[in-house]
């Protein structure tokens, strides 16, 4: 058989294959090994029978065989036919049924691309459809109003300080300024920053709030055409009226309307009054530096206001004004080395606005802020926030209650104000006074004292949190004891009735830092119980039971009761208060004390009413931050520092006392900088704290700086014993007026009568300046009373008891760690 006859045969074999009829000896359809091809033969290309490629095997006619020989060896047409048979062979791929079906790779990208064509459609008819609006910021200006909790008129704002001025009469370089501050870009780009907006709108739906990424031209047109709302809507009409704007004005107009309409603070709108308000010049003669400073403003005024500025606002303000100077150098805007001779311009003090005299100041700048933050919360920016307050329409009701503010604004007149003569005695003019009252059951402030005058000190020192609480905190060592469950170094639960070592300078055992505090002008105590140790103030003692506690806990449980502990490091010197703190802050924690353990927020804002929205006020009140056992415990022990400690003179023998019950504690910092009294009865809570603020330049200090009250008064010194305690009871006594008694539950071991006085000892070293002083009381010879510091009206039946965790097995006295002193008065007290 010649070729063309042979390939003719192989050909026609491939047809019937293809047409499934297997060959001689091959597999059936269908039935074939994925290895071999689709008539039997191995994928080899070497046939069943073993015979040579090409050659038909015995028995098969000349075509089966060439077939069988085409399929093994791959070649040509048939090599192909055989693959195709075997996979009709296999089963169909099934298709995709439910929901499945429309969500194939295709159809998702298809939906993509689809979506964004959509989008792309609905921005060109929102485009075409939305206009430039005439502005009207100015008109939408409105009214404050400020009341007191009884819907008595406090107060009224809201007047516009405005005057648009040309871009040409401010400097070049301040104008500058505001680019670099905001938006680098603005002479290049197209006036919107999409990748901004764009995180915007998510942050709005996510209702995480806005995070920035607004141009200057979206600024100005919000804050000229548009209002302040955080909603889907405005941010997508901003964003087509800013493209517009752009369009048809020049960048010039853009930045003379942004600098013309944003809000500065201190109730200046635009550059002029601005310009005014901080250094008292036309916005023509601003320099460089002050430009910088005003455009840092825009991001927070309220925060980088330098006059009412805090230690933090300051550094992020100075902060921002270099950030500021070095985008102009690095923009080519500014010369560097005219840049390296800046310096901070600190700005003038703000212009008294009449009607924020005496307290009114205090109070409505408190609640501007408390309403600021919760528009914050609900998506502004601090500037926005501001603005937004400031463009009026709010009715504000206060907590406060107009009777109890004037009581307390009496009070501290009275027994501070009217004793001092800072005219004449520089020591005078250091103190200045801060007060907070809270009713315990509600939360609410009903009496605020921010200062003298909010015209002449702008700080509200109710509020300010720079100065030491000192032994106010050492209540706050005990409920986390008593929290605990904790034990002294040798075992003993911690109550009322255990035993420390009142030794001064006595090394803290157990601290991983060597720390030994003196006492008071270095008054050593000896072997002292917990409640004597509360009611002398005695520093060795608490000391020891913070790190017995241990001093992560102690400050866990402060932050439970309402101290901002964010950040304070667990160290052993925290136990003499060395943290800062508001008297507003010591009145939520005392007040959380007052209310049986249950969280207390003071809150100065009892509403806010505005017709275009919604502006919640947080509760007052939560849920347990500590035991009741341990609050109460607390509460019994803290009557011992009225009754039988610093607080005597001044709160227990007060003669405007009418048998309340009171429970307290007095707190002096260090060198007499801050002095403090904190102390509540069963229906009110009352912090007063007094500090030494250097009023005026002078010599070594300057103006703000800490500085000692001694000499204040005609005092040698200004413990809390004194001004604070008597400015307390003054008010306290009058604005309670009742005779209420606590309901406590002491299970955690109530407060107990003192032991007899201990003798003193005489400081085994030459007394030295003290660096963490407290409350000077020195040790009586007369006999104690017999009467328990228990509130009860008589002598409790059963003896205190203890953490129900770790029940002692007497009723004497537990002993704390001891060293050679501490051993040899237990010795001898067991001996006895």
């Amino acid at each position: 058989m010649g070729r063309a006859e042979e390939r003719k045969a192989r050909q026609r074999g491939a047809r019937r294959a293809a047409r499934g009829r297997p060959a001689t000896g091959t597999p059936a359809e269908g039935t074939s090994d994925i290895g071999t091809s689709g008539t039997g033969t191995p994928a080899s290309g070497i046939p069943a029978s073993g015979a040579p490629a090409g050659e038909a095997p015995a028995g098969a006619s000349a075509s089966e065989g060439g077939a069988g020989s085409g399929s093994g060896s791959g070649s040509g047409e048939t090599g192909g036919g055989g693959r195709r048979a075997g996979r009709r062979g296999r089963p169909a791929k099934p298709k995709p049924k439910g929901i499945r079906r429309f969500f194939t790779w295709k159809k998702l990208i298809g939906y993509f691309f689809g979506f964004i064509l959509l989008g792309m459609l609905g921005f060109v008819v929102l485009y075409l459809m939305v206009d430039i609006p005439k502005g009207n910021a100015a008109a939408r200006l409105q009214s404050n109003i400020y009341k007191y909790s009884d819907g008595s008129l406090l107060a009224r704002d809201g007047d516009v300080n405005r005057e648009i001025v040309d871009l040409d009469k401010i400097p070049k370089e301040v104008q500058r300024t505001f680019v670099a501050a905001e938006n680098k870009s603005f002479y290049k780009d197209s006036g919107i920053d999409l990748k901004g907006t764009t995180r915007g709108v998510l942050n709005t739906l996510s209702g995480k709030g806005k995070q920035g990424g607004s141009t200057i031209t979206q600024q100005y047109v919000k804050n000229y055409y548009l209002s302040q709302e955080q909603t889907v809507t405005r941010k997508l009409r901003e964003l087509v009226i800013s493209l517009k704007v752009d369009r048809e004005k020049s960048k010039d107009d853009i930045l003379a309307g942004y600098i013309n309409t944003s809000y500065y603070g201190r109730g200046a709108y635009g550059i002029q009054a601005a310009a005014q308000a901080y250094y008292g010049v036309d916005a023509s003669k601003l320099n460089v530096a002050q430009g910088a400073y005003l455009a840092a403003l825009l991001q927070s005024p309220s925060t980088y206001d330098w006059a009412a500025a805090s230690p933090t606002g300051k550094k992020l303000v100075k902060e921002r004004w270099n950030y500021v100077l070095n985008n102009m150098v690095e923009e080519g805007w500014l010369d560097s080395g005219k840049r390296d001779g800046l310096k901070f311009p600190v700005p003038d003090d703000p212009k008294p606005d009449p009607e924020k005299k005496g307290q009114t100041g205090y109070l409505i700048e408190a609640a501007n802020q408390i309403v600021e933050g919760q528009l914050v919360k609900q998506g502004y920016t601090k500037s926005e926030a501001e603005a937004q307050l400031k463009a009026g329409g709010y009715t504000i009701t206060l907590n406060i209650d107009p009777k109890k503010q004037r009581q307390l604004e009496k009070a501290v007149d009275q027994k501070l104000n009217d004793r001092l003569d800072p005219e004449k005695s520089k020591a005078d003019a250091r103190v200045q006074a801060g007060a907070v009252s809270v009713d315990p059951k509600t939360g609410g402030i009903v009496a605020m004292y921010g200062g003298r005058n909010y015209l002449k000190h702008y700080t509200n020192n109710a509020t300010r949190t720079d100065y030491q609480p000192a032994s106010t905190f050492k209540p706050l060592i005990l409920a986390a004891a008593l929290e605990e469950g904790a034990t002294t170094q040798s075992g003993k639960p911690i109550t009322a009735n255990t035993i420390y070592s009142g030794r001064s300078k006595r090394p803290v055992v157990g601290s991983e830092i060597g720390f030994a505090p003196p006492n008071e002008d270095g008054h050593s105590y000896g072997q002292v119980t917990v409640q004597t140790a509360m009611n002398k103030s005695i520093n060795s003692v608490f000391a020891q039971m913070g790190v017995d506690v241990k001093m992560d806990k102690v400050l866990a449980t402060a932050g439970k009761l309402g101290m901002d502990v964010k950040g304070l490091p667990a160290v052993p010197a925290q136990t003499l208060g060395s943290m800062g703190a508001s008297p507003l802050e010591m009145a939520g924690a005392y007040a959380t004390l007052d209310n049986h353990g249950k969280k207390v927020t003071p809150q100065l804002v009892k509403s806010v009413e505005h017709k275009d929205r919604t502006v919640d006020v947080p509760e007052a009140i939560g849920g347990e931050a500590i035991s009741r056992g341990a609050a109460d415990s607390v509460t019994s022990v803290l009557t011992g520092v009225v009754d039988d400690g610093t607080a005597r003179t001044s709160v227990r023998d007060a003669p405007t006392r009418k048998g309340q019950q009171v429970a307290g504690k007095t707190g002096t910092s260090d060198d007499n900088k801050s002095a403090w009294f904190v102390g509540y009865t069963p229906k009110l809570v009352t912090s007063v704290g007094l500090f030494g603020e250097q009023p005026e330049n002078d010599g070594k200090f300057k103006r703000g700086d800490q500085v000692s009250m001694r000499g204040a008064g005609g005092k040698p010194r200004v413990d809390g014993g004194s001004f604070p305690a008597e400015v307390w009871a003054a008010y306290m006594f009058k604005a309670t007026g009742s005779r209420a008694k606590f309901d406590l539950d002491t299970t955690m071991g109530a407060g107990v009568a003192p032991p007899p006085e201990p003798t003193t000892q005489a400081p085994r070293t030459p007394s030295a300046p003290t660096t963490e002083p407290d409350d000077k009381d020195e040790p009586t010879t007369k006999p104690p009373t017999t009467k328990p510091t228990d509130p009860t009206t008589k002598p409790p039946t059963t003896p205190p008891t203890t953490p129900p965790t770790t029940p002692p097995t007497t009723n004497s006295p537990t002993f704390g760690p001891g060293d050679p002193d501490d051993r040899a008065d237990r010795s001898r007290r067991e001996d006895e």
